[in-house]
């Protein structure tokens, strides 16, 4: 098995967490808990780093069989982990058996999270006090239960401070984040349609509209980057409508940072995008440090 990515331990004084231009700061999100491009995601070890780093970290969250939350992207195990199955069929002490695969699909030392960790390995820590942890709802309201809620509610109070709970569907997110009222609210409204539908009317306001009404808690907005770009491309600036009605956005995702995919970051930083979703944080600083500094 190939070891962690890097000690958890290492300096994170130069961690890319965010960067400036102008009077405006953009912060740069840790999508799957990913430093940079090839790291294997959702290690504890990346998730430490990017909270005492004062980075926005992200991961995912999905129902296992015991109504917790395994801290995966995808409904089944095969692809990321050691296991196989599907996660709801797994409970959260087969699935802590589990490893992480990296980019390459080998297998390392780096187990499997549930959520019920997250608090166990951040205690402790010394988090930056501009940390937050996304914790990012990949299933519906639909297979929510009194358990699964509970479960969220005990696992999350005691990071709700750092944390902000996302998801696409705008009633799950009132589910769970009405369990924990310190938590951060997010709501991603680009779901179920939503980009084709906006994109084909060109009702741009009604969407922000819609979006706000769908979650008025929400104080972070996450919009696909293609949508946000197409809209400015049509005379609509979707960040500065959502500022408007004091939302902050999030611009998602940012793969790799390369001569295709620098000029739509310039883009979205000169329309004052808040955060940008990247898997190469990393890359990201270092090729905008050297185009534009």
């Amino acid at each position: 098995m190939s070891g962690p990515d890097d000690d958890p331990a290492a300096d994170v004084c130069d961690a890319p967490v965010s960067i400036d231009h102008g009077a405006h700061r953009t912060w740069l999100k840790w999508h799957r808990a990913r430093r940079r491009a090839g790291d294997t995601a959702f290690t504890a070890e990346r998730i430490i780093e990017g909270m005492r780093a004062g980075a926005s970290v992200e991961v995912d969250l999905v129902i296992h069989a015991d109504r917790g939350f395994a801290v995966l992207h995808d409904a089944e195990v095969d692809r990321a982990t050691t296991g196989v199955g599907r996660v709801g069929e797994l409970g959260a002490a087969t699935l802590r058996t589990l490893y992480l695969r990296d980019a390459r699909g080998e297998p390392t030392d780096s187990r499997v999270l549930v959520l019920d960790d997250l608090a166990e390995i951040l205690d402790g820590i010394d988090i930056a006090p501009k940390a937050l942890l996304q914790l990012d709802f990949k299933d519906t309201a639909a297979d929510l239960d009194v358990a699964a809620l509970d479960s969220f509610e005990q696992a999350v109070r005691p990071i709700a401070d750092h944390a902000i709970l996302s998801c696409g569907d705008a009633e799950a997110v009132a589910a769970l984040t009405a369990r924990v009222p310190d938590i951060h609210i997010g709501y991603d409204p680009c779901h179920g349609g939503a980009i084709d539908r906006v994109v084909g009317s060109g009702d741009f306001d009604g969407f922000v509209a819609e979006a706000v009404l769908a979650a008025p808690g929400a104080e972070m907005i996450y919009l696909d980057h293609g949508l946000v770009l197409h809209a400015a491309d049509r005379g609509h600036d979707l960040i500065g409508a959502f500022h408007d009605v004091e939302r902050r956005v999030d611009a998602y995702t940012i793969h790799r940072a390369d001569e295709r995919t620098l000029p739509m970051i310039e883009r979205l930083i000169a329309l004052r995008a808040d955060q940008i979703t990247t898997d190469d944080a990393e890359g990201l600083v270092a090729a905008w440090s050297a185009e534009f500094s």
